[in-house]
């Protein structure tokens, strides 16, 4: 049997790869740990949920939801965000419902490139987004992201030749795997230099509250948010955002997300999703509407869950000399690796999960700078995120 050449950039996942490794650890009864995916083990809201089983027994949502059945939750969509960023949004042009903001940056590439476009992406940086280029015959290039400029790519480096066929950049501030967050200014650049080199501007923004604030924010109960491109780019001339319910809400395995941005660009989205499928089961939408018009305060506990648990498992780490930086924003902790593993973070992964059942995500499966690092994802308590670094020391030890 004869299959598309493209799949042939589609063998390798950092998730699938760790998963295999995880199987294997339980077959010979190492209990699980694990810390290599984002999945949040929080629970979505009360009124969220009560939402959606209401809708349940409202036999008007068991059928298929085009487009303009979704208005409602457009205009939930645009009013949070004004209502948070001060930007003025259409629901009928500038919203478009999407299965997780993963759909967005795996589609938009078949709207925006040609074979042989490219694509410039942010490495290390998340799977699916170099995944949506090579479906749509695109080429990759990868802007490295350096400790020495935290962990922001550097514009004057990308080759004019590559620009010359580049179409699209895609961001993700705050940042996955890095936990590097990037100030309104650097996207005012981005918005700048794509608009100079017509290339369409995407950011994935999916942890924009997992942004821990300053000791004095906290005392004063202050909400801490990262910027929106848009803030950047107010008249959407080149630019695009994805939202996802994923972290802030815990709504992962609900799988509802939008996009907000140019007319155009959704536009062309929308026709890439309408061949794709319909939308999401209503009551779904129903539930989304519900977390963003409702009490936001389970929004805070998020964040100062995560705050705690990234406190712990840091503090953890230094205990026994492991030394990485204080994350400001996300779930993550994006760490260094000890000397001996600089260049073999897959196998690092590997042998840990063998030996201690700890999981965690290497960083050579985000792209070929995150190499020599390790991800770290809090989804655990910070009783079993400590118990996993007195188990990774021990491993430490014993290879050393």
């Amino acid at each position: 049997m004869q299959f598309a050449k493209r799949l042939e950039s589609l063998q390798s996942n950092v998730f699938a790869d760790m998963d295999i490794a995880k199987a294997k650890a339980l077959a010979n009864n190492r209990q699980i740990i694990d810390l290599s995916l984002g999945s949040s083990d929080l629970p979505a809201e009360n009124h969220v949920i009560e939402a959606i089983a209401k809708s349940l027994d409202d036999r008007s949502t068991h059928g298929y939801l085009l487009f303009h059945g979704t208005q409602e939750f457009r205009q939930a969509a645009a009013e949070w965000y004004s209502l948070r960023f001060g930007i003025f949004v259409d629901p009928e042009t500038e919203v478009l419902p999407l299965i997780g903001s993963q759909e967005g940056t795996a589609h938009l590439p078949l709207a925006v490139l040609n074979p042989g476009d490219f694509a410039l992406l942010l490495d290390p940086g998340y799977p699916s987004h170099a995944g949506g280029v090579y479906l749509a015959s695109g080429q990759i290039y990868p802007m490295p992201l350096r400790q020495e400029n935290d962990f922001l790519p550097v514009f004057e480096e990308i080759p004019p030749t590559v620009l010359a066929q580049s179409r699209m950049m895609v961001l993700s501030y705050p940042h996955n795997p890095t936990a590097a967050i990037a100030p309104l200014s650097f996207f005012e650049k981005a918005v700048s230099f794509c608009g100079q080199h017509n290339i369409v501007l995407v950011h994935d923004f999916p942890y924009l509250d997992l942004v821990f604030p300053a000791e004095s924010a906290q005392k004063t109960n202050s909400v801490c948010l990262a910027p929106s491109i848009l803030q950047a780019d107010m008249e959407k001339s080149v630019s695009i955002e994805f939202f996802s319910f994923s972290k802030s809400y815990n709504m992962g395995g609900f799988r509802v997300g939008f996009a907000i941005g140019n007319r155009e660009l959704i536009g062309a989205l929308r026709r890439i999703k309408a061949i794709v499928d319909f939308n999401q089961y209503r009551g779904i939408l129903n539930g989304a509407i519900a977390a963003l018009n409702g009490e936001q305060s389970g929004v805070k506990r998020n964040v100062d869950c995560f705050r705690e648990r990234r406190d712990a498992f840091v503090n953890a780490l230094h205990r026994i000399d492991w030394q990485v930086p204080m994350p400001q924003a996300t779930m993550y902790v994006w760490a260094k690796l000890p000397e001996l593993w600089s260049q073999n973070s897959i196998g690092f992964c590997q042998k840990l999960v063998e030996y201690t059942g700890v999981a965690v995500a290497a960083g050579a499966g985000f792209g070929k700078s995150g190499e020599g690092y390790v991800r770290f994802a809090l989804v655990h308590e910070p009783s079993i995120l400590e118990t996993a670094v007195d188990k990774i020391s021990q491993f430490l030890q014993l290879v050393d």
